[in-house]
């Protein structure tokens, strides 16, 4: 039963996602082959360019690393070659990664048409709180996205890049494990940069707190550091850098939790 009083059976129901589906599928597909045919653009650009000296963040900590004379924060000075090994390796990682750009670039879209699909069940009280839902949610992971490609890629690609046990051993990075580095790290972390949308939908459900984020906020800090020291340098100024957003994400968090639970008790006043 929709909010508007239209009654549907659950094959339409079925059938309108199915629908939903193939629209938001098809604008990735587009997008995905074009991300194919813009090759230079996606690999040489964006998806290489973390590695190299010139990159955006790598110049920036450079010129931070030289004002305050901290030489070590001078990363990816030297920029290195990646090597595939399989005869079909570079055309499959043209494949893999268009899809990723698909998918990284239709997001907003493909929410917008989740979106579409539960909004004639919401009433409409919660239709009117919830708007700007997909704006917000698909900045949220812009952002989330942004601070993985340019903060946390290439922090990991220093240091992983680089890491050596022994003078004996050279690394010789394989294309493959490199992109999918860069790939795991901007989906994660646009992933993780929804925390707040999650806690909302969590706080409307009533699973969610504001006292019980407050009462874990303690762990929550161990987590989220446990989490910025697994994807960043072993360094204080990398740990930071990672840990600061995820803390500001989660304090949101409780902010908008409890908007929700001060929102539904007035209700249930009134009611």
């Amino acid at each position: 039963m929709s909010s508007e009083g239209n009654s549907m059976t659950f094959l339409e129901h079925l059938e309108e996602l199915r629908w939903h589906l193939i629209r938001a599928f098809s604008a990735i597909i587009l997008i995905s082959i074009a991300a194919f045919i813009f090759h230079e653009i996606v690999f040489d650009k964006i998806i290489l360019a973390p590695k190299n000296p010139d990159f955006f963040t790598n110049k920036l900590l450079c010129l931070l690393g030289q004002k305050v004379n901290i030489p070590k924060l001078c990363i990816n000075t030297e920029s290195f070659q990646l090597i595939s090994i399989k005869m079909a390796g570079q055309f499959t990682m043209h494949i893999t990664t268009s899809i990723f750009a698909g998918i990284i670039i239709g997001f907003p879209y493909l929410f917008w048409e989740f979106w579409r699909f539960i909004k004639p069940a919401l009433y409409e009280k919660e239709a009117k709180h919830s708007r700007g839902a997909v704006v917000f949610s698909s900045l949220l992971f812009m952002l989330g996205v942004l601070f993985g490609f340019f903060v946390i890629a290439p922090l990991s690609i220093h240091f992983l890049g680089s890491y050596n046990v022994s003078d004996q051993v050279v690394n010789q990075i394989n294309l493959k494990s490199y992109i999918g580095t860069i790939t795991s790290v901007t989906l994660a972390a646009g992933v993780t940069f929804e925390l707040p949308v999650l806690i909302y939908f969590l706080s409307k459900a009533g699973l969610v707190t504001p006292e019980f984020l407050k009462k874990y906020r303690r762990h929550s800090i161990i987590v989220v550091l446990i989490l910025a020291a697994t994807i960043t340098p072993p360094d204080i100024f990398s740990l930071i850098l990672v840990t600061f957003p995820l803390l500001i994400l989660y304090e949101t968090g409780i902010i908008i939790s409890r908007k929700i639970v001060n929102r539904t008790n007035k209700e249930k006043i009134k009611a």
